[in-house]
């Protein structure tokens, strides 16, 4: 074998190797997003659940909410939320105009396009397989 030949695989064996490095950062940084957030099964109060590949669906408590998240940093961005129109009496429907969100622990705390802070929610524990 050429030492260019070998050059080379060397290289291509290195670049493949930070192309995983890299990918794995990106899924654990994800995988601490995915999850239920808020209490779906609590009436009339918001809740989110974002799924591995990148959708999210939940609730603000009265209408159904769906879009898509990345991560970005630390921060987690969603994409334009799209809801039902329901009208539902006594029900602060706040989740509808989040726009990014970060975690700290099992906290999720929301914020709207211009930053400010609009709620929070808990992560639900997740079950295991019995």
């Amino acid at each position: 074998m050429s030492t260019h030949l070998a050059r080379r695989i060397l290289v291509a064996v290195a670049a493949a190797s930070v192309a995983v490095a890299l990918s794995g950062c990106g899924a654990s940084a994800g995988s601490a997003a995915t999850g239920v957030w808020g209490d779906p099964g609590a009436a009339r109060t918001p809740s989110l659940e974002l799924h591995e590949d990148r959708s999210l669906s939940g609730t603000d408590g009265c209408n159904r909410l769906v879009s898509t998240w990345k991560m970005s940093g630390d921060r987690i961005e969603f994409g334009p939320l799209a809801s039902t129109l329901m009208a539902c009496e006594g029900v602060d429907t706040w989740l509808g105009s989040a726009t990014a969100a970060t975690i700290d622990g099992s906290t999720m705390t929301l914020t709207d396009q211009g930053g400010k802070k609009i709620g929070t929610l808990e992560r639900q524990p997740t079950s295991s397989p019995s």
